[in-house]
């Protein structure tokens, strides 16, 4: 965070959150912050909070083409299609976690924290949909995760305007 700037809301400093559906709320959000304007997406949350029923992951998880498509059709969020499936996915690979651990925190906290976050970014990759390298971090240090600022992960630079 730049400095000077308050701390938003949504990130758990200090703190973890306390039910799956807080993590799965800040994966999601994650997920549609990539690439689009922070100011946006916190602007549309409350939206989001609606469209996708305050994130309850079983509702989630069975959402149906129904839902689909009144979530492609709703001006309110940002409708990318592919980030609306990987929401519903994301909600059953939850369910399977919680269901194999009996919460998404047990998980998180059973995995190999070493060499920063190393394994848990290869697992959060490799087990959820529109999660990549960049988008695991921000996601983990939006959770209390005392993960590093890794140089290599955001290269991207601003272009500049001629």
């Amino acid at each position: 965070m730049p400095q000077g700037m308050p701390m938003p809301k949504w990130v758990y400093k200090d703190t973890r959150p306390s039910t799956d559906v807080e993590y799965f709320s800040n994966m999601t959000r994650c997920i549609f912050q990539g690439g689009l304007n922070w100011v946006m997406i916190a602007n549309k949350w409350p939206n989001f909070e609606t469209a996708f029923d305050n994130f309850d992951i079983d509702k989630v998880a069975y959402y149906g083409l129904e839902d689909q498509a009144r979530l492609k059709n709703d001006a309110g969020i940002i409708r990318n299609r592919q980030k609306i499936m990987a929401t519903i996915e994301n909600a059953e690979e939850f369910n399977r976690i919680i269901r194999d651990h009996g919460s998404f925190q047990k998980w998180l906290d059973g995995l190999d924290k070493s060499n920063n976050y190393k394994v848990v970014i290869g697992r959060l990759k490799s087990r959820f949909k529109r999660v990549g390298s960049s988008t695991a971090h921000i996601f983990l240090w939006s959770v209390g995760e005392p993960i590093e600022y890794d140089t290599s992960v955001f290269t991207r630079r601003p272009k500049k305007i001629a």
